[in-house]
């Protein structure tokens, strides 16, 4: 399912995790982010690179703490995630498609249960 998310959005679902959490930002501190989105300081590292290279994001060191780089999306970032929700949107509408709302309702509540497991372990 990932690899066809990505194919039909272009973007991987761990940087469409990172832009939405900086789209509900309006700025975060990278390491916050790395925490929030579960990935290494690296992956992070590497990630915010290469979006701010395409103009996405903008990084600058903490006026308060130097040690600290702070993260937000640029205007284009924005108006891009928004984009990139549609297509999102448009996905899961596809990959839902044929099902019933009971049907809907059953694999919602099934999901829950496992994330529920999961938080547990």
């Amino acid at each position: 399912m990932t690899c066809t998310f990505e194919r039909c959005t272009g973007i991987s679902a761990s940087r469409m995790q990172l832009l939405c959490h900086l789209y509900q930002s309006e700025e975060i501190s990278q390491t916050s982010l790395q925490k929030l989105v579960g990935i290494d300081h690296a992956a992070i590292t590497r990630h915010l690179k290469q979006l701010e290279a395409e103009n996405m994001v903008i990084r600058r060191t903490s006026p308060q703490d130097n040690r600290f780089t702070l993260v937000k999306l640029t205007e284009y970032g924005r108006q891009e995630i928004l984009t990139l929700k549609q297509e999102r949107e448009q996905f899961l509408n596809l990959m839902l498609h044929g099902f019933s709302k009971q049907e809907l309702t059953q694999l919602s509540t099934m999901l829950q249960r496992i994330n529920q497991s999961i938080d547990q372990l």
